[in-house]
């Protein structure tokens, strides 16, 4: 049975309760992605396997690693590949987490060198269990980048450090990334269900922490859509977001993992996406990305090349 597109895609309000959907919703054309074959992929993959580094690519089972990893684009995932946490939405293996490796932060600098990165996106699972939340780590990375591979332009995405949020924020300011992201998936109203370990207004919070500490870190979130969000509460987390200042919106479509995870409510259309993106740019965002397959790191080193140049241009404005 073909998938009515129903919800956002006319940006409208979703069906009412009258209305039945499909048991199972297949992708629609504008969703699906060739399977990865490339040389340049199968290079990616040894060499991350050779440094014992996790991508977030693999584990969240993203839909542009093929394209991504054939470019040498990865995004390392630190601090092991078990998150403490259980998000509905989220394909990473819960569980007990190892114990760091200390090795991580050389070997991410040494995979960014080898593969010549001038951008590098690093993230974590949550790790709710170090005294830190892990921020140590990030730390540690981040160095060692600066250390190894000066010019290469570092955004990380981290986890809120839950009950540890503002020394870990300080931390990782002090050593200076060049983007500071940090997701808030979803809007207000569906957190229990698909983000039951978190809190909105305390991820709102992580961000605007990041701006106090230091203004030029250019911070970034992004959140899904087809979770059953409505066109208005959508429009709010923007309003939010620019109340944090916020300088980066990123929107894509949520994609089910497993048939154990969070249900895709809406199929999203390119047309609804562009309308979304008219909006937040409208709102005084340095930069938008918002397509169906838009994801956090997905084409992350030109975003940031396009977010540098808005804000000198408007910085040269008020000069003037």
């Amino acid at each position: 049975m073909r998938p009515r597109y129903t919800g956002m895609n006319d940006l409208s309000n979703a069906p009412s309760p009258e209305e039945e959907r499909p048991v199972r919703q297949r992708k629609p054309d504008w969703i699906r992605v060739k399977a990865p074959v490339s040389k340049g992929y199968h290079e990616t993959r040894k060499l991350m396997r050779e440094l014992n580094l996790n991508t977030v690519c693999e584990e969240a089972a993203c839909p542009n690693i093929g394209e991504c990893w054939t470019k040498k684009h990865a995004t390392v995932m630190i601090l092991g590949d078990v998150c403490t946490r259980a998000c509905a939405f989220c394909n990473v293996k819960t569980g007990m987490p190892r114990i760091v490796d200390p090795m991580e932060p050389e070997n991410t600098a040494v995979a960014a060198a080898k593969m010549g990165l001038e951008h590098i996106v690093i993230t974590s699972v949550d790790r709710d269990d170090l005294p830190d939340g892990g921020a140590s780590q990030f730390v540690k990375v981040i160095r060692a980048l600066r250390r190894e591979t000066p010019n290469t332009t570092i955004e990380i995405l981290t986890p809120d450090f839950r009950g540890k949020m503002r020394a870990a924020v300080e931390a990782i300011c002090e050593v200076g990334p060049d983007v500071y992201n940090h997701n808030l998936e979803t809007v207000p109203r569906l957190y229990p269900t698909i983000r039951p370990g978190a809190r909105y207004y305390a991820s709102l919070r992580l961000l605007e922490e990041v701006k106090g500490h230091d203004p030029m870190i250019f911070t970034k979130s992004g959140i899904m859509l087809g979770l059953g969000e409505q066109r208005l509460e959508v429009h709010q987390v923007m309003d939010d977001m620019r109340c944090a200042d916020i300088d980066f919106m990123t929107m894509g479509q949520y994609l089910q993992p497993t048939p154990k995870h969070a249900k895709v409510e809406d199929f999203v259309t390119p047309k609804a996406f562009n309308a979304f993106g008219a909006i937040a740019r409208a709102k005084g965002f340095l930069q938008v990305a918002s397509t169906p397959l838009t994801r956090s790191s997905y084409h992350a080193g030109d975003d940031f090349a396009e977010m540098k140049a808005a804000r000198e241009a408007q910085l040269a404005k008020k000069r003037s």
